[in-house]
C-alpha cells in the first residue's frame, strides 16, 4: 500500500501540488526521501523520526521511501515534515487515508511533535479553497489560513493533537482571525518644523502614489518627513490586503498569523545587497521591492547604495513586478511600491554652505549625484530640495497641520481617482499606474495649462516619461483641489517638482 498525503511546492507566491508518497515495504532497514529533496527536506528524516518516537510509536523494521511527486521539481523548505510524517502515520494504520484525502498538509515538526511555524500558508490556503478542500497547518499559523474564508482548517499544537482529533478523543477547535490591528510608532506631520513645501510634495506623493526624491544637508529632516508617509497613506482594501501578506507569508514573515491593512514600510540599509533587495538566494525569496508591495520603499543615503541594486530598481517601478531568474529556478513576485528616496548634495551635504563647504566643491558633488543615473532619475515622479530648517521654525512651539487632517484629503483624493477609474472600466488604484495612452485620455489640461506644458516640455527638455509623469501629477494635485479639471496652476506646481532633476548638476 502506497499512502498519498497532498501539500504544496512554492514558486514565487504560486503554488505548486505535490503529492507525498510513502512506501514500507520488505526489504533492508532503510529511509529514504526522493524527488529532488533540497537539504532541510531531506533532513526531516529524522525529525520526523523523533517526532513519531515522542508519541510512544517506533518506525517499522522496514524499507520505507518517501517520493515528492512531481519528481523533477525541486522541494524546498521544512514545511515538508508534516506530510511526511503524516503519510508514515497511515502507513502504520494509526491515520486514516480516506478522511485524510481532502486536506493539503503542510508544517515544520520539532523533535518531541510540536507543530512549527511555516512559510506560505496563506497562498496554501487560498488554493486549497479553490480546489474546494481543507488546509492542516501548526497553531500560530491558524488565523493566517482562516483568512483566506477556507472554512475547513485544522491547526493543531501537535502531531499528537492531530491524531487525537482524527480518533474523535480531542476535537481541534477551528482557528480565530486576530482582527486585533498592530498600529506602529509613526511621525505625525504636526512634528515637523518648516518644511512647507517638503510637505505638500509629501501630501502629493501620498495622494497619486507617486515616487518622490528629497535631497538636503543632513539634519533638514528628510527622514522625518518620510517616517510619516504611514501616517498619511489610506488603509489598504481586502484584495490590496490579500496581495501583500501573501508576499509576507512566502517569506515567513506574516507575524503570528495577523493580516494588517497598514502600508508595508520598507527601510533598508544601503549596504543591502541585489539579493536582500530584488529578490533571490537559494530559494529565490521576495525581496524589500516585492515586501513593501502596496507600500512604499525608503531608501535612504540614495547614492549610498551599490551602483547595480539601483538600477535593477528600474524595471520594477515600471511594470510593478520583478522576474528572478536563477539556473535551477525562474519566479516572478509583485512589486509595485512608492519608492521614496533621500541623499545629500555631496557626501559631505554642505554644498550650498559657503562657510561648511569642502574646499573639493562642486567636482565633490558632481561625483556623487552622478551615482543616480539619468533613467533612474527619470522615474522619480517628484524631486524637490529640502532646504536647512530656519532658526525661526526651530523656536517654533506648534506644528502645522496634523497628520489625521492631511489623511483626510489624501483618502479623499485617492477615492476620486478610484471612481473615476471605475466609471472608465480600468482596473488601476492610483493616478501613478497610468500609463501610454490611457495618460492623455484621463489627463487633459485646459487651454493654458496645455499651452504652460507645451513650453516647459521644449524648455526643460522633457522626455516622453517626464512628460508622462507631469501630467500624472498633475492630475493628482487637481484631486487633492476636488477639480475635475487640469489647470494652469495643477500643470505649473507638478512642472516644480521636475525642476531638480532638470538641473541639479548644473546647480551643484
Amino acid at each position: 500500500m502506497v499512502a498519498h498525503v497532498k501539500t504544496v511546492a512554492f514558486e514565487g507566491i504560486e503554488v505548486t501540488p505535490i503529492d507525498v508518497q510513502v512506501q514500507m515495504s520488505p526489504g533492508i532497514v532503510s529511509f529514504t526521501v526522493v524527488g529532488l529533496p533540497d537539504k532541510a527536506v531531506a533532513e526531516s528524516r529524522e525529525r520526523v523520526r523523533a517526532a513519531i518516537h515522542a508519541l510512544g510509536l517506533s518506525l517499522p523494521a522496514k524499507r520505507i521511501v518517501v517520493n515528492l511527486a512531481p519528481a523533477d521539481l525541486q522541494k524546498e523548505g521544512s514545511h515538508f515534515d508534516l506530510p511526511i510524517a503524516i503519510g508514515l502515520l497511515i502507513s502504520m494504520g494509526v491515520l486514516p487515508q480516506d478522511e485524510l484525502a481532502p486536506y493539503i498538509a503542510l508544517g515544520e515538526l520539532s523533535l518531541d511533535g510540536t507543530l512549527l511555524t511555516a512559510a506560505g500558508v496563506l497562498p496554501t490556503a487560498i488554493h486549497a479553497l479553490s480546489e474546494g478542500g481543507g488546509i492542516i497547518c501548526p497553531a500560530p499559523c491558524g488565523g493566517e489560513a482562516a483568512w483566506s474564508g477556507l472554512g475547513d482548517v485544522l491547526a493543531p499544537t501537535s502531531l499528537l493533537a492531530l491524531i487525537n482529533h482524527f480518533k474523535g478523543t480531542q476535537v481541534l477547535s477551528p482557528p480565530e482571525i486576530d482582527s486585533r490591528e498592530f498600529t506602529p510608532r509613526t511621525t505625525d506631520m504636526s512634528e515637523i518644523r518648516g518644511q512647507h513645501v517638503a510637505r505638500r510634495a509629501l501630501e502629493v506623493a501620498a495622494a497619486g502614489a507617486h515616487n518622490l526624491l528629497m535631497m538636503g544637508p543632513p539634519g533638514a529632516g528628510k527622514s522625518m518627513l518620510a517616517s510619516c508617509l504611514p501616517s498619511i497613506l489610506p488603509m489598504m482594501d481586502a484584495r490590496e490586503v490579500l496581495e501583500a501578506s501573501m508576499v509576507a507569508s512566502v517569506a515567513g514573515k506574516l507575524e503570528g498569523g495577523k493580516l494588517s491593512r497598514r502600508r508595508p514600510f520598507r527601510d533598508p540599509h544601503h549596504s543591502s545587497s541585489m539579493a536582500a533587495m530584488v529578490g533571490g538566494g537559494k530559494r529565490a525569496l521576495p525581496g524589500e521591492i516585492s515586501l513593501a508591495h502596496h507600500g512604499v520603499l525608503f531608501l535612504d543615503e540614495l547614492p549610498e547604495f551599490p551602483r547595480a541594486v539601483l538600477e535593477s530598481l528600474r524595471q520594477p517601478l515600471e511594470t510593478g513586478r520583478i522576474s528572478v531568474a536563477r539556473a535551477a529556478a525562474h519566479v516572478t513576485y509583485p512589486a509595485r511600491f512608492q519608492l521614496i528616496a533621500a541623499m545629500n548634495p555631496c557626501r559631505c551635504g554642505y554644498l550650498s554652505d559657503a562657510e561648511r563647504a569642502c574646499n573639493k566643491a562642486p567636482k565633490c558633488a558632481v561625483d556623487y549625484q552622478s551615482k543616480i543615473s539619468g533613467p533612474l532619475l527619470d522615474r522619480f515622479d517628484m524631486a524637490i530640495d529640502v532646504p536647512e530648517v530656519a532658526t525661526l521654525d526651530m523656536l517654533t512651539q506648534g506644528g502645522g497641520e496634523t497628520s489625521e487632517a492631511v489623511a483626510a484629503r489624501v483618502a479623499a483624493a485617492r477615492q476620486r481617482q478610484r471612481e473615476r477609474f471605475s466609471d472608465m472600466n480600468l482596473p488601476l488604484r492610483t493616478n501613478t499606474e497610468l500609463q501610454g495612452e490611457l495618460v492623455h485620455k484621463v489627463v487633459q489640461p485646459d487651454e493654458r495649462g496645455r499651452k504652460l506644458l507645451e513650453t516647459a516640455t521644449e524648455t526643460m527638455r522633457l522626455s516622453m516619461r517626464g512628460y508622462t509623469r507631469v501630467l500624472r501629477v498633475a492630475r493628482t494635485i487637481a484631486d487633492l483641489d476636488g477639480s475635475d479639471n487640469v489647470s494652469q496652476n495643477h500643470i505649473g506646481e507638478a512642472l516644480s517638482y521636475r525642476q531638480m532633476q532638470m538641473g541639479k548638476l548644473e546647480a551643484a
